[in-house]
Formats: C-alpha cells, structure tokens, sequence
C-alpha cells in the first residue's frame, strides 16, 4: 500500500493538519499529566516537611538480618521517629487488619493488593534497630484520591490527616522537644543510604 501526497493537494494538507493536530494534542495531555504529578509530589514533600524537624525520603536500612529495608519517608517529629509508607492509589479501599489483600474499586475496575501493615511492621522494626532513644511508631499514608467507605484500617490514614494527626506547632518549640534526639538522629541519618526503589 502506498501513500501519495502533496501539498497542492486539499485533502493531503488537511490530513497532515489533522495528524500535527492529533501530536500537539497528545504532547499536551502527557506533559500536563506530567506536571500534575510534578505538583502533587511537591505538594506532599511540603505536607510532610511541614509535620517534621527534619526527615529523610527513599532510603534503606539494614534490618537485624542485614536485609536492606526501604523507607519512604522517615520524620524527626515531636513524637519520635514517624516511618511513612506511601500509597499512590485511587478509588475506593477496602481493607481491614485482618485481611490479607486489600481491593480498590474506581473507574469500572477491580484489583487487590496485599495488606500494608505487614510491611510497615517490617520498616518499623528495621528502624528501632537505629533509633537509639527515639520512639518509633508509623502509618501507611495514601493519597487523597483514596476513599474508605468501611473505615480506615489501624495504622493507616489519609494524605491530608497528617497534619492533624502529627502536628509540628511552633518551629522553635519542636527542636527544643527534639533535641535529646538529636545524637541518635544523626547517626541514623549517617546509617542511611540512597534506596534503589527511589521514586523518579
């Protein structure tokens, strides 16, 4: 099959118009997705900045067995050590403690995922291993896009609870509350290394 054209030819210009059309086009959505998830993503570093004293983000840290453990996030705050797990998922959650798999259903679709907690567990404890004095507790974090109709399941909230639910108040105030901490943040913070399941 071949294809003649020529630009004396009204039907081939409007062809190749329709064609630029149809590139520019989907140039436009996909570096419009790009930038909404560009914002988002510096929209969460603030929220979570904004609960700690100081945190670190993508790294590991040799659990007790020597396996390297990923961290999403892991806050200085008030009240310790915070490990973040991070959920990007949209749609309604069903999960609970008991269950094995949690389900998401959005947009006419259905699938599963195996339940968070195990998981933190695993990052918590790999953390109190470094820890020193500070507490250690954490949550698996989804984003806003995420429901619960049930509820949310322990140790888990959503994106925008986490200001409520680990509130920094005055800066001045939270480094004197954290400054005990200091030397074992340091060396935890020195123990750390760049994770290979960084996200781009």
């Amino acid at each position: 099959m071949t294809f003649n054209f020529s630009l004396s030819d009204p039907a081939g210009i409007a062809l190749l118009a329709a064609a630029l059309g149809l590139i520019v086009g989907t140039v436009v959505v996909l570096g419009y997705k790009r930038y909404r998830i560009r914002r988002e993503r510096r929209a969460r570093e603030a929220r979570i900045a904004g609960v700690s004293v100081d945190y670190l983000r993508d790294v590991a840290l040799l659990d007790a067995s020597g396996t390297e453990v990923h961290i999403d996030y892991l806050l200085l705050t008030t009240r310790g050590l915070l490990v973040l797990d991070v959920r990007d998922i949209a749609g309604n959650v069903f999960g609970s403690d008991s269950m094995t798999e949690w389900t998401v259903m959005a947009a006419g679709r259905r699938f599963t995922f195996a339940n968070p907690q195990a998981a933190l567990y695993d990052r918590i404890a790999a953390v109190r291993g470094w820890a020193g004095s500070i507490p250690v507790e954490g949550r698996v974090v989804f984003s806003r896009a995420a429901t619960f109709p049930k509820g949310l399941p322990r140790m888990t909230l959503r994106e925008e609870s986490l200001e409520a639910d680990f509130l920094l108040g005055e800066r001045g105030h939270a480094e004197r509350v954290v400054e005990p901490w200091m030397g074992d943040w340091q060396h935890l913070k020195n123990s750390a290394r760049p994770s290979r399941f960084r996200r781009s």
